[in-house]
């Protein structure tokens, strides 16, 4: 076992309870987002720290690294790695690991729930019985699912349980990524706006960082069909918001299934106002049961780490 200075861990942003336990049980947990002066801090503690956790959300700045002379790992609890700059990591050897596949089938849940929520309407439909509507009225057609071409950027893990769903209701199943899967039985598209022409449900769950960056935006949502609804499970900064909204305005579109903002938690008042959005707080991932094997993934790697073993869920 290695020395007890090396056994420190720091901690960027909150997460599930019963992983801050854990690790405040086996190691010393520093909270940097607890210190007013953070940047005093690291100068004064940072050499102690072996071990960061962090969320996939927040990450972890270079400049808080450039601080951690001794750190070993970045165990992020979720699978984004875009807000840690993963070649200053490989420079330093410093192992990034994620809680891969723990979360693949919840957020393609979700993405296909805001997929039915959107097309069905069923959060309108939820008002319209709330509100007494259905005594007086009837209430407005929506649009079917079964059948419909739905279109998928970035044919990843979650990606695929996507699709896999899709299949379930006899999709025509069109994906575009950074190179066709010649396993597939799906329709590859080259690029995301021949993707877009085929797409009755375009879904984003490609990664987030600089090559995805506002990757969605107005020449996108105009190669659309102007019934097609846009579904995003990924990260907001992939869709160029302004031009969403736009495009909503304008009817380019006909409405969206939004888990991920530019921005959060700051959602525009745009979209909160738009009937035809269905919002949600980025919670793809959150449930009891995955949340819960996201913390033991993320409490594995830290304690392979301080063992010296090989790291189970490394990603770089």
């Amino acid at each position: 076992m290695m020395s007890q200075p090396t056994q420190h861990v720091l901690l960027i942003a909150p997460v599930m309870d019963a992983l801050q336990q854990q690790l405040d049980t086996h190691y010393t947990v520093h909270r940097l987002y607890q210190h007013s002066d953070a940047v005093a801090w690291l100068a004064d503690n940072g050499a102690q720290i072996g071990a960061v956790v962090t969320r996939g959300d927040i990450g972890v700045t270079t400049a808080v690294l450039e601080n951690l002379p001794q750190v070993g790992v970045i165990a992020i609890f979720g699978v984004g790695t875009d807000a840690v700059d993963l070649e200053y990591a490989r420079r330093r050897d410093i192992a990034v690991t994620i809680t891969a596949g723990a979360l693949t089938d919840d957020v393609a849940d979700l993405a296909f729930g805001l997929l039915l929520s959107s097309a069905r309407q069923l959060c309108q439909g939820d008002r319209f019985v709330r509100e007494g509507r259905w005594l007086k009225e009837s209430s407005a057609l929506a649009t079917q699912v079964s059948c419909k071409r739905i279109g998928i950027f970035g044919m990843g893990n979650i990606g695929r349980a996507i699709a896999r769903r899709a299949s379930g209701f006899d999709m025509e199943i069109y994906y575009t990524d950074r190179k066709v899967d010649s396993s597939l039985p799906y329709h590859w598209c080259e690029d995301v706006l021949s993707l877009a022409s085929n797409s009755d449900f375009f879904i984003v769950a490609v990664s987030g960082g600089k090559a995805s960056y506002g990757i969605v935006n107005r020449q996108v949502f105009e190669a659309l069909p102007k019934h097609a609804l846009v579904i995003n499970i990924a990260r907001g900064s992939i869709i160029n918001e302004q031009d969403l909204i736009t495009a909503l305005q304008n009817g380019d579109i006909s409405g969206a299934g939004l888990d991920v903002f530019a921005n959060e938690p700051n959602v525009p008042s745009a979209l909160i106002e738009m009937d035809n959005v269905v919002l949600q707080p980025h919670v793809a991932s959150a449930t009891h049961e995955t949340r819960q094997r996201m913390s033991n993934i993320v409490f594995e790697n830290v304690q392979a780490y301080f063992n010296g073993q090989i790291l189970p869920h490394r990603m770089n």
